[in-house]
């Protein structure tokens, strides 16, 4: 077989199967904000919840959970991820569903402004804030139906099997102010059988990274999204096939979806599964019968662009679209050997970054000097320049972490001015 000179996306085998999860004895929601430590939570240990039950958690706070589950609870407490972002973690005990019916009720009158909250917890996380605020004038929305990382296959499986709520999610989208443009982009093998969706069909190339947003955008529309910003700034929202499939389901069954699509990886095999919102990692591998072995890595996202996790208690979130798996046995440490300057990354990157320089000055923590001279943000984060490093280091890690200080920098500097 002739070795392609480029990654691929795969392709959903159409025999593949859902595997239903069973709902878990306890479920961890996270809420978008943690406490000033001057106003206690709304809700505390001992309080009932139930399923689809919009939460808002601190007086004054303009962030809202949603329950997946029903169940008491019994602990609310900080959570601390990668690069220090915080929120809060709301523990369940769940017992039988017992079902919320509010966001019904308030979505009676057909306005998105009144049932907001609801929307932004949706499966694949809808981006209900952005398509709302007047100020980003989004005029343009694109639904991708291939998943960005490789081996994922969660958008491609809920672009096939999911039409008719996605043709009422559609709807809905048009219906929002300023919306006149609805872009589907599928892998040309797919192009048909969409006419009656509502939204223009357009194909995108197969090969990694091209369904990135920066490249759906350049091939599909022929803009550029400007080095540091989002397509947001650029009028365009992207909207994963998951969460307009999920907005269309909310409004034809009056009721809040809670099953998250996910493509679980191991060993190279795919499995697709539908779990609850809130269901620890390890109960969903528990019922696929994997096993975590010494020394395997946990990992939430894709082999490219995934990040790990340290705990199978380790919930699964509303843009939770794939759980891997890497085998402990064949996983290629990253080391602490300088760059040699062999050029394989500035050869591979889409993005044309001078890779070699770049990592040069954020070793030393020069993030400024990165920014400002060697293209800090034009990467993608595609992670291409580190599964071709000769050096195995870990260059995708260094470019977040600069980006993520810079951004806190800038944070502290706007908060003292």
């Amino acid at each position: 077989m002739i070795k392609k000179p480029y990654l691929e996306y795969d392709v959903i085998d159409p025999a593949c199967k859902i595997t239903i999860i069973p709902v878990p004895e306890k479920a961890v929601i996270f809420f978008n904000g943690i406490s000033d430590g001057k106003k206690p939570p709304l809700y505390k240990a001992g309080d009932k919840v139930k399923t689809g039950q919009k939460i808002l958690l601190f007086a004054g706070s303009d962030e809202h959970a949603v329950s997946a589950v029903s169940g008491t609870i019994t602990d609310i407490s900080k959570y601390v991820g990668n690069f220090g972002k915080t929120c809060t973690a709301i523990s369940i005990d769940v017992s039988e569903d017992e079902f919320d019916d509010s966001f019904g009720k308030d979505a009676a009158g057909g306005s998105l402004e009144s049932v907001k909250d609801y929307l932004s917890c949706l499966p694949g996380n809808l981006p209900v804030k952005t398509l709302l605020d007047p100020e980003k004038k989004i005029s343009t929305i694109i639904i991708p139906g291939v998943d960005t990382d490789l081996m994922v296959v969660t958008n491609q499986h809920v672009i096939k099997s999911k039409q008719v709520e996605i043709k009422r999610g559609i709807e809905i989208l048009k219906s929002i102010p300023g919306i006149n443009n609805v872009v589907i982009a599928v892998r040309r093998e797919s192009v048909q059988g969409y006419g009656r969706i509502g939204a223009e069909i357009k194909n995108i190339d197969v090969r990694y990274p091209s369904a990135f947003p920066q490249f759906i955008i350049r091939d599909l529309l022929g803009k550029t999204v400007p080095a540091g910003k989002t397509p947001e700034d650029t009028g365009i929202c992207m909207i994963s096939a998951e969460a307009v499939a999920s907005l269309g389901e909310a409004f034809l069954r009056n009721r809040i979806p809670t099953g998250k699509i996910i493509t679980v990886i191991y060993k190279d095999e795919k499995k697709l599964v539908s779990a609850r919102i809130g269901t620890p990692a390890g109960d969903v591998l528990k019922a696929l019968n994997i096993n975590i072995s010494c020394g395997d890595r946990l990992i939430t996202g894709g082999p490219m662009t995934g990040s790990s996790i340290y705990s199978e208690d380790y919930p699964v979130l509303p843009d939770t679209d794939a759980i891997m798996i890497q085998d402990g046995n064949s996983i290629e440490p990253f080391s602490d050997y300088p760059c040699i300057n062999c050029g394989e990354c500035i050869r591979i990157c889409p993005a044309n970054v001078p890779v070699n320089m770049l990592v040069r000055y954020l070793e030393t923590k020069r993030y400024q000097e990165a920014a400002d001279e060697y293209d800090l943000y034009s990467c993608i984060e595609c992670g291409l320049c580190a599964y071709v490093c000769v050096s195995r280091m870990p260059l995708l890690q260094y470019i977040k972490l600069a980006k993520h200080e810079l951004a806190g920098i800038k944070t502290a500097e706007e908060a003292n001015a």
